[in-house]
């Protein structure tokens, strides 16, 4: 029987083994939803959603963020979290002084620093110019549902790879769209399906010798 070379998709055991033993960074990106914190109008302080659970599609087919309490591993953020522009680790604009999860979508109150980059990003958020925000996560374990069936909990249908323990470290204000297939992020989405065919072809020529020792050099 003729070896295939078209690659099968990884299945949840790949996944999980993969997200457990090496965790890889991720983002996903929103359209900025924000409200300033009552009272002065002066405050630097606003309120905005950072995830939610619309599927965003991986290399490995459409991801879900569970946003259950016991899914989503938050203190990491609340305590040490911050917000960064367009990822860089070495431009922070604002600390994070509340996080929660509040109707199925990740939420926090942020207040933005004094300093000059500070000031030029809180000033295009506010005025409409920035309208993106990005979170950073890792996921921890995926449940995968096939086509048709419902996850265990029965809140979504497949096919999908719902991320049941997910932690996200850091919020960003980004200077891209909310779009899936653009933008911050995808630099490492690239790198990361260069891995995964990387691993596949490692997988196919291991295959093709383990299939060649078993039917005597037959298979080609």
């Amino acid at each position: 029987m003729p070896f295939s070379r078209k690659a099968a998709p990884p299945t949840a055991e790949t996944i999980t083994t993969r997200q457990r033993d090496k965790p890889q960074q991720l983002t996903r990106e929103l359209a900025i939803n924000f409200k300033a914190v009552e009272g002065d109008e002066n405050s630097r302080r606003i309120k905005l959603s950072f995830s939610s659970e619309e599927p965003y599609e991986r290399w490995f087919g459409s991801e879900i963020l569970d946003h259950k309490e016991e899914s989503v591993l938050i203190d990491r953020l609340r305590n040490i979290g911050c917000v960064l522009f367009n990822h860089h680790r070495d431009q922070v604009v604002a600390k994070i002084l509340s996080v929660d999860i509040v109707g199925n979508r990740g939420e926090a109150e942020i207040e933005f620093d004094d300093d000059e980059l500070s000031e030029i990003i809180f000033k295009k958020v506010k005025s409409g110019t920035l309208k993106g925000v990005s979170v950073g996560y890792v996921v921890y374990r995926y449940e995968t549902v096939k086509e048709g069936k419902k996850s265990s909990d029965g809140r979504f249908t497949g096919p999908c790879n719902i991320a049941t323990s997910w932690e996200p470290f850091e919020i960003s204000i980004v200077s891209v769209p909310a779009d899936p297939t653009v933008g911050v992020g995808r630099e490492l989405e690239a790198v990361q399906q260069r891995q995964a065919a990387d691993d596949l072809e490692i997988y196919r020529a291991q295959l093709k010798i383990n299939q060649n020792l078993l039917y005597g050099g037959l298979i080609k």
